[in-house]
């Protein structure tokens, strides 16, 4: 079975019970690695983003009763993966100072699964100074290419907003790289 292109029959084979499991299952297999990217670039750790990425299809299996269907199932999923992430980050992190950054492409490098180069490395650590809402505005327009209105849906922000944080964040990033000459 592959998963329905329709998002009403999408929702239809969510909610009957002889479908469920098979639908969420193909769910999981089509969503998971845009997710896990996202998640990933919040997080920079394999293991962090493959366990919130389990949370939040844990939380959305849980949640499936209680989603009405007024977003796309996948803008839901998103919605699910940012909070988890912020949550997170905000219980894990004290990234935002420059010893942190220096830190943070230690870590990269390190990291089998990190393939960049050293410029890469430094991107990563200016955007993990950013604060988290931030952080995740800047990768979800720059890494991810959504459009502003997609990220309005997920982060439940106006456009005007947004705009505005990611033009804060591209400053902010480009300073990083300005203090480092």
């Amino acid at each position: 079975m592959a998963l329905p292109t329709d998002e009403d029959i999408l929702l239809q084979q969510l909610r009957d019970p002889k479908t469920r499991r098979t639908t969420f299952s193909e769910m999981v297999k089509a969503y998971s690695e845009p997710l896990y990217w996202h998640i990933r670039r919040m997080v920079l750790s394999h293991d962090d983003a493959n366990d919130l990425l389990q949370n939040v299809f844990i939380k959305a299996w849980t949640g499936l009763d209680g989603f009405l269907g007024n977003a796309k199932v996948l803008t839901w999923l998103y919605r699910i993966a940012t909070n988890e992430t912020i949550t997170f980050l905000n219980r894990n992190s004290n990234l935002g100072s420059m010893d942190e950054a220096e830190k943070v492409v230690s870590q990269l490098e390190a990291d089998e699964y990190f393939d960049g180069d050293d410029l890469q490395a430094r991107l990563q650590a200016a955007v993990q100074t950013l604060p988290p809402k931030q952080r995740m505005i800047f990768n979800m327009k720059y890494f991810e290419e959504m459009k502003y209105e997609d990220i309005s849906n997920i982060l439940g922000t106006s456009v005007g907003a947004l705009k505005a944080s990611y033009h804060l964040a591209v400053k902010k990033v480009s300073s990083f790289f300005d203090d480092d000459i």
